[in-house]
């Protein structure tokens, strides 16, 4: 047709309703792509409460909307984040909604370990930010947990291996959350574990464990994912209970590594750091007991020795009785003489207080009679009546003196007695004294003899001990008793004479057989 033509009349064309046309350009688009698999940078993220997952596509020039159902979501092994450069896999399609074509992702996966790791980074810069991973907070393991709790897959080798090992090595109780180990489902499941084990009350019908191990064997980076996640990093860092973080083999590094109280190489490693070889507690026991006893019997013959040394440097019974009791016969020789003489003191101070008295009552009236006579001579020239009131004056004081004088001689009579019965009781102390001292010595004789029995060389001997003298002289050694001409031994019961016999290292007598040592 020339291309100068007029068209056909528009009439002619098929007219086609919007709907038609949206289903007409959705078939054609499916028929056309299938099954694709798409690289690019995650741009745009939303999750709205339907459970789906709407997000974008992008590289340097275009822009593709993609969405994930709930179910589809579910089963993914690695959410999509912005920023993250991922290869997803699904169909196209269109949604006449809007007027615009969009991928229905089935999986997303991470184009490659540089983007996982720059992710694993940032979020351990992150969760590392807010203290999670500070060394100050982490908690010391138990020497010797009495329960262990296990979070891992019940199905696996590592939770055989762990029981294998804690069997070898102190087998202990051990409490078993079983939880997937990689997947969508991982991350959710461990977190929860490791906050049900903290949940058991003490004391309740479940035992709660005193250290708990997060395991799982090696895998790639996306298979240990799971631990990865944020969730578990703070239901680790959250923990109460001690944790061993055994995820992986030793080269494989995750974020629950960091969070965890102690990290294992492996899960065997773990188990090892869980609970001390039994073996080898029993064999220190026994090493510390040996010691002990050790320790225990040389105390006990130092302290033998030392006693042994101490009565050796006693002094002899008689030394110690002998200047109390020349002490003793001195006062007891002197006690009968100083009766007498206190008792002679007594009443000669007795009876020079009398006279005392005697004389001076004499003395006062002779002094009063010379002064009135005195008086008498000078006042010759007063009248006599002044004389005759003297002279009745004098007579008074006669009169007076007669009865004081008896009164003082009847109060001296009376005292004699009484101090006679205080000479009688005091004589009856005195002599009473020599009793008492010579029994309180004879009880401290006692005393001092019952010592010395004790720590003296007989009773040690009653104990199956015996002395060995050479030539009369105490010996202690092999050597002594080689030296000594003539032995004796003494046992508790009696002495046992050996010898004569040549001394060895002198040789044997001229024309007399040789005579071997006793020893």
């Amino acid at each position: 047709m020339d291309m100068f033509e007029d068209a056909a009349p528009a009439g002619n064309q098929p007219e086609y309703t919007v709907s038609e046309l949206s289903g007409a350009v959705k078939r054609v688009i499916e028929g056309e792509f299938g099954l694709l698999r798409v690289r690019g940078e995650v741009g745009r993220v939303s999750r709205p409460a339907s459970g789906h997952l709407y997000f974008d596509l992008k590289d340097d020039r275009s822009v593709i909307a993609a969405i994930s159902w709930k179910g589809q979501v579910a089963r993914m092994q690695t959410r999509p984040e912005e920023g993250m450069e991922v290869i997803a896999t699904g169909k196209m399609t269109t949604f006449p909604g809007q007027s615009k074509y969009q991928l229905i992702v089935d999986d997303v996966v991470p184009a490659g370990a540089g983007a996982l790791m720059a992710m694993l980074e940032k979020r351990k810069v992150a969760l590392g930010a807010e203290g999670l991973f500070d060394a100050g907070r982490k908690k010391p393991i138990p020497y010797l947990p009495s329960v262990i709790g296990v979070v891992t897959s019940p199905s696996g080798a590592v939770i055989r291996d762990i029981l294998h090992r804690l069997r070898d090595r102190f087998p202990r109780h051990v409490l078993i959350w079983p939880v997937a180990v990689q997947g969508q489902a991982c991350a959710g499941e461990v977190a929860a574990a490791i906050r049900g084990f903290n949940a058991i009350e003490p004391g309740g019908p479940i035992p709660r464990p005193d250290v708990l191990i997060v395991a799982r064997g090696g895998g790639s980076l996306e298979d240990l994912w799971g631990f990865n996640e944020e969730i578990v990093v703070r239901a680790a860092a959250a923990s109460r209970i001690p944790l061993i973080s055994a995820v992986g083999h030793e080269t494989d590094t995750t974020l629950i590594d960091h969070a965890a109280d102690l990290r294992a190489p492996t899960p065997t490693a773990a188990a090892e750091l869980a609970v001390p070889v039994r073996l080898e507690l029993v064999a220190t026991l026994d090493a510390l007991g040996a010691r002990q006893s050790r320790a225990v019997a040389q105390g006990a013959m130092v302290r033998g020795q030392r006693l042994r040394d101490l009565a050796r440097a006693l002094p002899r019974l008689e030394a110690l009785l002998a200047q109390p009791a020349q002490r003793l016969d001195l006062w007891a020789g002197r006690l009968g003489g100083a009766l007498g003489m206190a008792a002679a003191r007594k009443r000669a101070a007795f009876e020079r207080a009398a006279r005392l008295r005697v004389e001076t009552l004499t003395t006062v009236i002779a002094t009063k009679a010379t002064d009135l006579d005195s008086r008498a001579r000078r006042l010759g020239d007063r009248t006599a009546l002044a004389v005759e009131r003297k002279a009745t004056g004098l007579d008074k004081w006669a009169s007076r003196l007669d009865p004081a004088l008896a009164r003082l001689l009847s109060g001296a009579a009376r005292d004699i007695p009484r101090d006679r019965d205080r000479l009688a009781a005091l004589e009856a102390r005195l002599q009473a004294a020599p009793g008492r001292k010579l029994a309180d010595l004879g009880k401290r004789l006692e005393q001092i003899d019952r010592t010395r029995l004790t720590l003296g060389y007989r009773e040690t001997l009653k104990r199956g001990f015996a002395v060995v003298r050479a030539d009369g002289q105490v010996v202690t050694n092999k050597t002594g008793a080689e030296r000594g001409i003539s032995l004796e031994i003494e046992f508790a019961d009696g002495k046992l004479a050996l010898g004569p016999r040549t001394p060895r290292g002198k040789g044997k007598a001229e024309g007399g057989p040789e005579q071997g040592s006793l020893f």
